[in-house]
Order: structure tokens, then sequence, then C-alpha cells
């Protein structure tokens, strides 16, 4: 097969694969987690149901491939949010502050896909890998003096974390951002 005709099936596959998420998503939006169909998401994908059975086997299928696609664009920004800042404190307000801003948007619409396909094994590498992005940042602005060096970095991830999960009931952008200096304020040094 030549190369272009190459490139060109699988940019139309991969068009076709977002439309899909993205009808799927909205429609979910639109009539809750429980009430869409497989016959919906063709229509509002512009696709046949034969079609979309190529893609994905079931709704929950096409729910856990969306959730995956979510947590990948997140997973890209912290680390472009880190790589931005210019020392290591700023760089861990910045992501802490950006992960809490992700965590209070979900309780926006995509949070009943958000919350129902958040449990279970099909998470666990993207929270590892939040989890070490959070980690690092921690131990080098601890080695530069800047935080508390009494507690292993990986604890004061799973802290952060936690306390930033908060994010997702609080009623306002000004709380949150209070939530995230309280969570730097339990990092820094005592004395």
């Amino acid at each position: 097969m030549p190369k272009l005709w190459s490139e060109t099936i699988e940019t139309h596959r991969r068009e076709v694969r977002e439309a899909i998420l993205d009808a799927t998503a909205a429609l979910v939006a639109e009539h809750g987690l429980r009430a869409v169909t497989m016959s919906q998401i063709a229509e509002r994908a512009g696709v046949g149901r034969a079609t979309l059975y190529k893609y994905f086997p079931d709704v929950e299928a096409i729910l856990g491939a969306w959730h995956e696609r979510q947590v990948g664009h997140h997973l890209h920004q912290l680390t472009e949010v880190r790589d931005q800042a210019a020392d290591p404190a700023a760089r861990l307000e910045a992501v802490l502050t950006a992960y809490a801003f992700m965590t209070s948007s979900r309780a926006g619409h995509d949070a009943d896909i958000a919350a129902h396909l958040h449990h279970g094994s099909r998470l666990a590498h993207a929270h590892e890998h939040l989890h070490g992005l959070v980690r690092d940042l921690i131990a080098e602005t601890a080695s530069s003096g800047d935080l508390r060096s009494d507690t292993d970095p990986g604890e004061l991830a799973t802290y952060c974390l936690h306390a930033l999960s908060a994010a997702g009931s609080l009623p306002t952008e000004a709380a949150v951002r209070r939530l995230v200096q309280i969570t730097l304020t339990g990092l820094r040094n005592s004395g």
C-alpha cells in the first residue's frame, strides 16, 4: 500500500474514532450516562451502525476510550504547565493549581462519565504517572529547601492529590485557589 494511501486511511480512522468519542460525550451530557444507545451514537457521529461496531463493541467501550483520551489530555496539559514555570516551587504550584482546576471542572457535564469510569484498573497507569509527576516536583522543590524534608515525597504527593480532589465540590474559582494554597502550606517547612 502506498504511504500516502496508508496515511489517508489512518487519518480517516482517527477522525471517525474522534467523532464517535465526541458524539458519545455530547449524548451523555444531554441524556445521562445510562440513556445513550449505539444507534444514537452512530447517528450523532454521522456513521453507520456497522461502522460504529467496527470501532467499538458497546457504549461502555466507547466511554472507556473517551475517558482515556480525556485523562491523556490532562496529563499532557500538566506536563506543559510544569515545563512553562521557571523554578521548582513555581512548577509545583502551577501543576497543583492546574490539577485542582481540572478536578473542579469535572463537576461539569463530564462528571457522570468520569465518576463511572474513575474506578478500576483502567486508570492505574495514568494515576501512577500523575502521582510520579507530583512526587518528582515535590522532591525537586524540597531539595532546594523550600519544602519539608521530614516526609517522603511520595507520601506528600498522595496528600496533595487527595487534598485537591476536594476541588470538585468547591463552588468558586477563589475557593479552588484557596485550597491549593492550603495544600502548599502543608508542604512547607514549619521553621
